[in-house]
């Protein structure tokens, strides 16, 4: 196992705009606060999802979008570098008004109705991704 131990700098707590693309929102605040490693956590709803599955046998994602509003039970995610910028790495748990979870990995096209955030900064404890050949992911290099 290969880890790396970090020290948290600084912790944001605030919300994004109704109406607004939570991804781009979160990549728009990580740009603006400069932030190359560490974790995020996101409460709220949305109006529209679009979220990802993996396929490891194509090496590609499968994007699945859901057209209506859904309770986030859950969007957690880390934050790291990947071609020199801000990367953030996000999933989303989500239900809809019967209680039916859906999630996957955040895509662009998720239309926030309200989203409260708490993020982690790790300051200069900068996080690189690489591609990684046994998956065809970008992962950490540590």
């Amino acid at each position: 196992m290969e880890c790396k131990t970090v020290s948290i700098e600084k912790r944001f707590m605030g919300r994004f705009p109704h109406g607004s693309d939570l991804l781009q929102e979160i990549n728009k605040f990580l740009t603006q606060e400069n932030i190359l490693s560490g974790e995020i956590r996101i409460i709220g709803a949305v109006s529209k999802a679009v979220f990802g599955y993996y396929d490891s046998q194509s090496k590609n994602y499968i994007y699945i979008s859901k057209n209506e509003h859904m309770e986030i039970l859950n969007c957690v995610g880390n934050i790291s570098v990947k071609d020199g910028k801000p990367f953030p790495h996000v999933h989303i748990a989500l239900a809809d008004k019967n209680g039916k979870a859906y999630g996957g990995h955040l895509m662009e096209g998720t239309i926030i109705f309200a989203a409260e955030f708490v993020i982690t900064d790790y300051g200069d404890n900068k996080l690189e991704r690489v591609y990684d050949e046994a998956t065809g992911l970008y992962l950490w290099n540590i």
